[in-house]
């Protein structure tokens, strides 16, 4: 939400970056000045009047608005205002506004107008208006285009020579796919001008070449740039046998990207070097910064706010740097002082340890690599932005992350959904995640593999598995399926991998293994793996290659004539033990890890074979009921769950025999008492449940024997017909923001932790699978000859948690416990709700960075 003390810096349609505010006041005269430098004809189009200048009594009007009824936002480029948009309301408490907004002459066309029009919705929509009206010249097409390529349903009419617009601001799809693309579009812009640069300038090498910033000067220079590489140096003639300058734009050359090795006290005197030369975007190699402590997290802030406010993006601080090995390109602005080997898989790395770590394996193993970023702080660029970048990049196949933590991890998963339906997306997360928020610890590490999975991200857990994946996905196709045909010359290399399928979920194809026998030649093993290569019921190949026996056929034999044998419809992977690769196939040491990238890249074409949800529309829900369920003194449970669909079975406290037998009464015979502390409330195991109490005097009696076990105060509610006890959960995760889980109710289930998780918002497909995952799931599909239960129904419940878990961030930690699912339905029988703050929930909005 954009705030009067709190800005938001926001990306246009070229890549840059601008900051846009509600007005104030002390703008009076930027806004004068802004005006003066509009055309005639700007002017007349927003005015419908040469308006040569702005009376006194208007601009106290235009520049003190209340943030309600009347609102209006700048927009800031260079510390410049060059755009206002305001709306204001057509009468006291009217679900209407006018709005209108007028931009600079040399910023149009660069996506303003529509930046503002999503935040003057936003606001407007919080204050309770529904309609947006405009009126708009015929002449005036650019901001006739602004409204009707929103995606809103926009009523026009034309009358007296003016277009008059009329249409509502609530979020649809169509606005949502609009803002999402214009998103996309955005950001890969931003981060394509800092990876293919036109030219480099270099702060903070020294001219002894000693230092940080000589060494990338050095590694740029030697790296084979394609464009100018500019050192700015204060009194050096030259630096590294190139022309230096006390200033970049004396170069006088363009430069897009400034790679930075100063001092955090000197980066802001850089920041406004760079921009005065026309930079886009700066790599800052320096360390110093949020990592050192409180003070370099301020200077931190210092600079992406100077540079966000110069248009720039930030990558880094402390980071390693960034390389495009494109032969057009050639830029190796990183510490590592060789360009990676051309190829077709991007990386990203936050960490630089990790980063010279993946480096290294790769070219050990001869992975090429379309680009590499390295993001150190991740102040600004992070992997999301890569993410939007590469989808589109020509030059990327395959996109590999290590990701120490998400700084949005919704909108991670919602880009991740989208580019792996294009593209692979393999992770490396770190495992150690700080417990979830509330009572319940939130997902385990299986868990957490399938919140991954859910939006077709490949994780793993080590550099060595990161690049074990990479290779497979970069040089092969992906398998149609999971049947696997062990070939090999070494029958105990065939049984590990037949265990090693059977433990990662692949199955082993029909009459495999297959050994050869270690004196087969070449020719014999090509001719079995061209056989299995051809055979229909195989999707994918295992080939276990033991070195020869003394006297055996030469191992050069096998590496060339194998290769050839293989057709190129089905993946290989390779064991090699003790050998030489064979040529253009993935090749790893040993079985497991073989065995253990193909399950993983099966998972992931599994996924892109099944059809993507839909965030289906639900019957019955009114949010603002929900928020006025989150009472300041207190949340009414069955009010908030009633607002989503949600039925809770009516439930009374009682703290004596007789308040019990009287609620009985009420309610209607039979009933079950329960103990009322939450933990005992499913407790039959223990006692502290009775049911089937037939009368007043069965109600005084139970509550005479439980009262002494467990406490005066006890539950009185209607019997409900049985059925399979269920347990669902609503946990805000520190990782993946709110996630919905669902088990099977039982101690032994709640003892083995068995919940499947996925993220909100949760699509039918997510709620399909939430049922089915559990691997006490099968009680719920007629076990043992049991009438199998409505799964559909709580599928329908998951979803309607879900989007209550979206729409009210205050909750924190739900539990509906238990759920008993029927043939005919359910019965949600306990609940309980925690709340808090509202949590974050960044990858809604208008659009920012």
């Amino acid at each position: 939400m954009t705030t009067v003390d709190q800005p938001v810096d926001v990306l246009l349609s070229d890549g840059t970056t601008v900051q846009l505010r509600p007005i104030r006041p002390e703008d009076a005269s930027e806004i004068v000045a802004m005006h003066g430098r509009f055309s005639e004809r700007t002017r007349y189009l927003r005015y419908f009047s040469p308006y040569p200048r702005i009376p006194d009594r208007d601009l106290r009007r235009f520049v003190n608005v209340d943030h309600h009824d009347r609102e209006a936002f700048v927009v800031l480029a260079g510390g410049r205002i060059v755009a206002v948009g305001r709306y204001e309301r057509l009468g006291p408490e009217a679900p209407e506004a006018e709005v209108a907004f007028v931009v600079e002459d040399a910023h149009q066309g660069r996506g303003i107008g529509s930046v503002l029009l999503e935040h003057l919705a936003d606001g407007a929509r919080r204050v309770g208006i529904v309609h947006f009206v405009a009126e708009v010249l015929p002449a005036n097409g650019a901001m006739l285009r602004v409204f009707s390529d929103f995606g809103y349903q926009v009523q026009r009419q034309f009358a007296d020579g003016v277009v008059h617009l009329s249409f509502p601001i609530a979020p649809t799809e169509a606005t949502l796919a609009v803002q999402r693309g214009r998103e996309h579009r955005t950001e890969a812009r931003s981060i394509a001008r800092l990876l293919a640069p036109r030219g480099v300038a270099v702060y903070g090498a020294s001219a002894t070449g000693q230092g940080v910033g000589a060494a990338v000067l050095g590694h740029l220079r030697d790296g084979g740039f394609a464009g100018d590489v500019v050192p700015v140096h204060p009194t050096a003639p030259t630096v590294a046998g190139l022309p230096a300058y006390p200033h970049a734009v004396d170069a006088g050359v363009p430069l897009d990207l400034a790679v930075v090795a100063v001092a955090p006290d000197a980066a802001p005197a850089v920041v406004a070097d760079a921009a005065a030369a026309g930079v886009h975007g700066l790599v800052v190699i320096s360390a110093g910064f949020a990592e050192a402590g409180a003070e370099g997290a301020a200077a931190q802030r210092t600079l992406v706010r100077a540079a966000h406010a110069a248009g720039m993006r930030v990558i880094g601080p402390n980071c390693l740097g960034v390389a495009n090995t494109d032969p057009a390109v050639r830029l190796n602005a990183m510490l590592a002082p060789a360009l990676p080997p051309p190829g077709r898989v991007g990386i990203f790395s936050q960490s630089g340890a990790f980063g010279l770590a993946l480096l290294a394996e790769a070219e050990r193993r001869g992975l090429g690599l379309s680009s590499f970023v390295s993001a150190g702080n991740r102040a600004d660029v992070s992997g999301n932005d890569l993410l939007q970048y590469w989808q589109d990049d020509p030059g990327t196949d395959v996109v590999m992350l290590h990701l120490e933590t998400f700084g949005n991890p919704r909108k991670f998963a919602r880009l991740a959904r989208r580019i792996g339906r294009k593209k692979p997306v393999v992770a490396l997360a770190s495992p150690a995640r700080p417990p979830g928020v509330g009572s319940s610890a939130g997902p385990d590490e299986m868990a957490v593999a399938a919140l991954f999975a859910q939006s077709g991200v490949i994780r793993v857990d080590t550099v060595a598995e990161l690049l074990d994946v990479g290779v497979l996905l970069a040089n092969q196709p992906l398998p149609a399926g999971p049947r696997v045909a062990v070939v090999g010359n070494s029958s105990a290399l065939s049984s590990l991998a037949a265990s090693a399928c059977a433990a990662q979920g692949l199955m082993l194809a029909e009459g495999r293994p297959r050994d050869v026998g270690p004196n087969a030649d070449a020719a014999e093993f090509a001719d079995a793996l061209a056989a299995a290569d051809a055979d229909d019921g195989v999707d994918a190949l295992a080939v276990m290659l033991a070195p020869p026996l003394p006297g055996q056929p030469a191992e050069a034999d096998l590496t060339v004539a194998l290769p050839a044998a293989l057709g190129a419809t089905k993946p290989v992977v390779v064991t090699v033990l003790a050998g030489r690769s064979l040529a253009g196939l993935p090749t790893y040491a040993g079985v497991e890890e073989a065995i253990r990238a193909l399950a993983r890249v099966h998972r992931y074409a599994d996924w892109l074979r099944r059809p993507p949800g839909t965030l289906p529309e639900l019957p019955g829900i009114d949010p603002a009921a929900g928020q006025a369920a989150l009472r300041p003194d207190g949340v009414d449970t069955a009010g908030l769950l009633n607002a989503y669909g949600i039925d809770l079975v009516d439930s009374v406290p009682a703290g004596s025999a007789d308040e019990a037998a009287d609620a009985a009464t009420r309610l209607g015979f039979p009933v079950a008492l329960k103990a009322a502390a939450y933990g005992l409330r499913h407790r039959l195991d223990l006692g502290a449940v009775r049911l089937d109490l037939p009368d007043a005097a069965t109600v005084r009696r139970a509550y005479a024997e439980m009262s002494v076990l467990f406490g005066a105060d006890v539950l009185v509610q209607p019997m409900v017909p049985p059925g399979v006890a269920c347990v669902i959960e609503l946990v805000e995760d520190p990782a993946f923001g709110p996630v919905v889980g669902f088990g099977v109710g039982g101690v032994a289930t709640e003892l083995l932790g068995d919940r499947a998780w996925r993220a909100v918002p949760l699509t039918d497909r997510d709620a399909e699978e939430l049922v089915d995952e559990p691997r006490a799931a099968p009680l719920l599909r007629g076990h043992r000859g049991a009438v199998p239960v409505d799964r559909s129904a709580l599928a329908e419940l998951l979803l309607r948690v879900g989007r209550l878990a979206d729409e009210q961030p205050r909750v924190r930690a739900l539990t509906l416990n238990p759920v008993l699912a029927r043939p005919d339905g359910l019965s949600v029988l306990h609940a309980s709700v925690r709340l808090g703050a509202a949590a974050d929930r960044p990858d809604t909005g208008p659009r920012r960075l």
